[in-house]
């Protein structure tokens, strides 16, 4: 697992009434502050890949539909530096991940449904100075192969 990166696998509770879940609490310290929670809706098949950020942190979670979420450390200080993690998240695995500044990251919509992110940040947006650095989803050094592999 890349450095500082946390996966969180969520418990959810069923009963005859429906479901409850957490899934950040204040406690845990996963974010170091609040900045911003926002929402995003991708369809089927699309890659939003990569970006990263100089001062934040982000914290993902899929409520909706499924994704492959792929993580690049780009930081030379890491005992993980050019470590590519895959995760996947959603419906079918709830679950939390919490991407540490300078950790490239993206994600590819899976299934035929579209796929729902909401996620926290730890730095309101700025449009006049954004902290979101891009990166080609299709990138030489990161390499990743984005294609789902029939085994």
């Amino acid at each position: 697992m890349i450095e500082g990166v946390v996966f969180k696998k969520l418990l959810k509770h069923c009963d005859d009434r429906g479901t409850f879940m957490e899934i950040v609490r204040d406690d845990e310290k996963l974010l170091e502050r609040f900045g911003q929670l926002s929402a995003s809706m991708s369809y089927p098949g699309v890659i939003k890949a990569f970006h990263y950020h100089q001062y934040q942190d982000d914290l993902w979670y899929f409520p909706a539909g499924n994704a492959q979420v792929v993580l690049y450390d780009l930081r030379p200080s890491s005992t993980t530096y050019q470590q590519t993690d895959v995760y996947y998240m959603g419906e079918e695995n709830p679950s939390a991940l919490l991407i540490p500044k300078g950790v490239a990251h993206g994600y590819r919509v899976l299934g035929q449904l579209p796929a729902t992110i909401v996620y926290l940040t730890t730095e309101s947006y700025r449009p006049e100075q954004p902290d979101e650095k891009r990166i080609p989803w299709d990138d030489p050094i990161i390499g990743f192969d984005w294609k789902t592999h029939h085994r």
